[in-house]
């Protein structure tokens, strides 16, 4: 008997559909040769400390650093989850062959194997490895089964964030609890230290402290308006600097030009081409989602997961924006089963269809490929479903469709000795954006973000010609800096997916995916703990630091837990460990040296403690020594280290 094992129960059971398993049995379907039943996501889990020993139960520094000579794992759950797991283990002892039926990714692939090591699997397994979940995916699977071998390496990846996530969860908590916590006892305030929740959230502290402690400028910019065309004047500055930072300055500015006449010195007209918006990953879609309606990170996921699971897009934890070569023969076939869902489709049947590089690439798909339609009628979607699959669908139609061309002209003008620049762009055929014609988007209409400068932006300017010349009416405008935006949930996805680093680029930006802080399938949950924790709260879109997580931030001594782009290094090793660039023992050999340096940064340091003079202050470290908060009201600890 085969035995293939799904990872919820709605997709086993449409699994064993498939593959004619008809009889429901008692947490399973049989039938053809086949016994398909289901975990409940993770089964298993690692034990917590007190399992592997009885001195790490309580929370002691002397008990730290908590590193186990081989870690172990337990079933994990209420009483449901162990029938669950005894009626996957009574089945797995009889079977012949087992089928890996679990999602399609490293997370996927730990939840399984731990079942099948849990359960004492000893017959030959072998992996079913789909992007979407229709019937012909299904079928073409099982024709497709690889040895279980074939996946070691994502195994051992998805091992090795688990185990890293617990040494260093596990010590940085106990350290930093135990060391700096208010309170005691039960009521002692528990400080969670996490891999990847830590630097997200010293981002959030970050971005808050740049703006409380910033300091507006004040300064002008030179325009003048010459045939209703508001002209920018062009001084040469040095960077972060500003032209005019006087009224008085620019005033003697103004009166220097405003009698001469305004020249037009050059004319240029460029043709460009913009290209259709890329296909989704996960993380973009998050971002988009929480852009057009204020949907959560992790509502985005368990939306996109829903219609992956009602067969209509495929995976949704994905980090590519990418098809495979294979994918393009179907595409003809996935657009005519959203025909009469979409009327932007028409004009793409029957035509042939472009092959750009810029969809289909095979060196940037490894496991999945971007997120698409699977051509299966969107019957039975709730509205938020609906806007959800809307936006997919609507970007693989996009992508077929030609591209915008427009008409970028700058115009050069001068007053005396000042020179002035206008620019202007124009849509000749606008290509893909006619798919987003009528429909809510950023791509069918670009947001001004600055109100002020909608004169400048206008798409079309009047034709000029060089050597023109007339009267121009010069005007001074009043300006203050501003300190940066609050992140919102999608410019954090986007700074944890670039390890904190701003980058605008679609290109750039896919090329630092790998050292991003977290996974596409784990950031959404970073967050919602986050939120939990009572670290970080929302204030309309905009994400506030709490006064919990900006003290734990700055009670943290260790960079190795606050940085981002350390993280995004340790993230970069474990994707090397999937391809089998680096082994899982160099990786956790580094995992236990940063345990121990860890937890030797909190025994040594007395930052954070209680003044043991006053008994009311915190010691605080200075250039040389160390003293206590509460120097100015006259106590007199300090001590050198």
């Amino acid at each position: 008997m085969t035995v293939c094992v799904a990872e919820k129960p709605s997709v086993g059971e449409y699994i064993a559909k498939v593959l004619g398993a008809s009889q429901r049995k008692n947490g399973y379907f049989e039938g053809n040769g086949y016994q398909v039943t289901w975990t409940f996501g993770h089964l298993c889990a690692l034990l917590d400390p007190q399992e592997y020993t009885e001195q790490w139960k309580s929370w002691t520094l002397g008990s730290l650093p908590m590193i186990p000579q081989r870690f172990a794992i337990k079933v994990f759950g209420d009483e449901g989850v162990h029938k669950q797991f005894n009626i996957i283990k009574s089945l797995i002892e009889q079977a012949d062959e087992v089928i890996n039926c679990g999602d399609a990714g490293q997370e996927g692939e730990l939840i399984q194997r731990w079942v099948y090591q849990k359960a004492g699997c000893k017959c030959p397994v072998k992996r079913l490895w789909v992007s979407s979940l229709t019937e012909d995916a299904i079928r073409e699977g099982f024709q497709k089964l690889k040895d279980q071998s074939e996946y070691q390496h994502l195994y051992e990846a998805g091992m090795m964030r688990a185990i890293g996530d617990w040494l260093l969860g596990m010590n940085a908590t106990r350290a930093y609890t135990i060391r700096y916590a208010r309170g005691t006892g039960r009521d002692r305030q528990v400080l969670s230290v996490g891999r990847v929740q830590t630097p997200t959230l010293a981002l959030v502290v970050k971005r808050q402290a740049e703006i409380e402690n910033f300091v507006p400028r004040t300064y002008w910019e030179l325009k003048t308006k010459y045939r209703d065309t508001l002209f920018s004047a062009q001084i040469p500055v040095e960077e972060g600097e500003y032209a005019i930072t006087s009224l008085e300055q620019g005033e003697e500015m103004v009166n220097s030009i405003k009698d001469l006449p305004f020249e037009i010195t050059a004319v240029e007209k460029k043709k460009g081409t913009e290209y259709a918006p890329k296909l989704y990953d996960l993380t973009s879609l998050q971002v988009d989602c929480n852009k057009k309606y204020s949907f959560s990170a992790d509502q985005t996921l368990k939306l996109i997961q829903s219609l992956y699971e009602k067969r209509v897009t495929t995976y949704p934890r994905v980090d590519t924006t990418y098809l495979s070569d294979d994918i393009y023969p179907k595409v003809p076939g996935t657009l005519a089963g959203i025909k009469d869902y979409f009327p932007q489709v028409a004009p793409l049947l029957g035509a042939k269809l472009p092959k750009s590089k810029r969809v289909f690439d095979n060196k940037k798909v490894t496991d999945h490929h971007a997120i698409i339609p699977t051509g299966m009628r969107p019957e039975g979607l709730t509205a938020d479903e609906k806007k959800v699959y809307d936006l997919v669908a609507l970007h693989f139609i996009a992508v077929f469709y030609p591209d915008c061309e427009v008409s970028n002209t700058t115009v050069m003008g001068k007053a005396g000795e000042i020179e002035f620049k206008v620019t202007g762009r124009e849509v000749i055929k606008p290509g893909w954006r006619a798919v987003f014609e009528n429909v809510q988007s950023d791509e069918a209409q670009s947001t001004k973000e600055d109100s002020d400068n909608t004169e400048e932006e206008s798409k079309s300017l009047p034709s000029f010609s060089k050597g023109e010349s007339g009267p121009h009416e010069p005007q001074l405008k009043e300006k203050t800096t501003t300190p940066p935006k609050y992140y919102t949930e999608a410019t954090l996805l986007r700074a944890m997916e670039t390890a904190g680093k701003t980058v605008e680029n679609d290109e750039l930006r896919e090329a630092m995916k790998e050292n991003g802080i977290g996974r596409p399938s784990t950031r959404a949950a970073i967050i919602e703990k986050l939120y939990q924790r009572k670290y970080i709260q929302k204030q309309g879109k905009s994400l506030r630091a709490t006064s919990v997580g900006i003290d734990l931030i700055h009670t943290i001594i260790s960079p190795l837990l606050k940085s981002a782009e350390l993280t995004g290094l340790w993230e970069k090793k474990l994707r090397e460990i999937e391809r089998g660039e680096y082994t899982a023992q160099q990786f956790l050999d580094e995992l236990k040296e940063m345990t121990n340096g860890v937890v030797r940064d909190v025994k040594t340091n007395k930052a954070g403690m209680q003044c043991p003079v006053c008994k009311q202050g915190r010691i605080i470290r200075g250039n040389t020594r160390y003293g206590c908060s509460r120097w100015r009201e006259g106590c007199t600890y300090a001590e050198p280290f």
